[in-house]
């Protein structure tokens, strides 16, 4: 009985819709009594392209266990993304991430993601379809994903900055 249960649990994994992309596989090794010990880095970014997304590092001794690991810290590190109703972003936002900046801004319907390396698989995975970003200073693709993550959460709708502020939200167009 607890085989049905296990074998029911995988199937709902499947069906889910999150996608992954891995930004960057790196072999690096470690020098150990023995001589050098090699690995592999995988930076991987996890989204359901539906305001959800993350970035995740995994390593291992193989590719494939690093990219597994990298797709479990990634689902743990989900953020959620406000998004407007022509899938962009509700106002322009800057984040960082290491030595990298990103900056992050609204585009009219049609626009696409014009974006870079892995700010743009971010920016896609989170599921923004206009949206205008510029990578800053380091061109590091891990700190270049962390950064894009922290400017989308430092994003907030209408409604909560009325919220915030104990007003309507007819008065914040005004």
């Amino acid at each position: 009985m607890a085989k049905e249960r296990r074998k029911g649990n995988r199937a709902k994994e499947k069906e889910t819709t999150w996608q992954e992309r891995v930004i960057q596989i790196r072999r690096v090794s470690k020098v150990v009594k023995g001589g050098k010990k090699l690995s592999f880095r995988a930076i991987v970014v996890v989204g359901n392209e539906r305001g959800q997304v993350g970035v995740g590092v995994g390593k291992a001794s193989d590719v494939i266990g690093a990219v597994r690991k990298g797709v479990a810290d990634g689902k743990k590190h989900l953020i959620e993304v406000p998004l407007t109703k022509s899938n962009s972003i509700p106002h322009p936002a800057n984040g960082t991430g290491g030595g990298a900046k990103v900056m992050v801004r609204p585009a009219a319907p049609g626009t696409g993601v014009i974006a870079g390396g892995a700010v743009r698989t971010v920016l896609e995975l989170a599921g923004v379809r206009n949206v205008l970003a510029k990578q800053l200073g380091s061109s590091n693709p891990l700190n270049n994903a962390r950064a894009a993550v922290n400017a989308l959460t430092t994003l907030r709708t209408f409604a909560e900055v009325a919220e915030e502020r104990g007003v309507a939200i007819e008065t914040l167009y005004a």
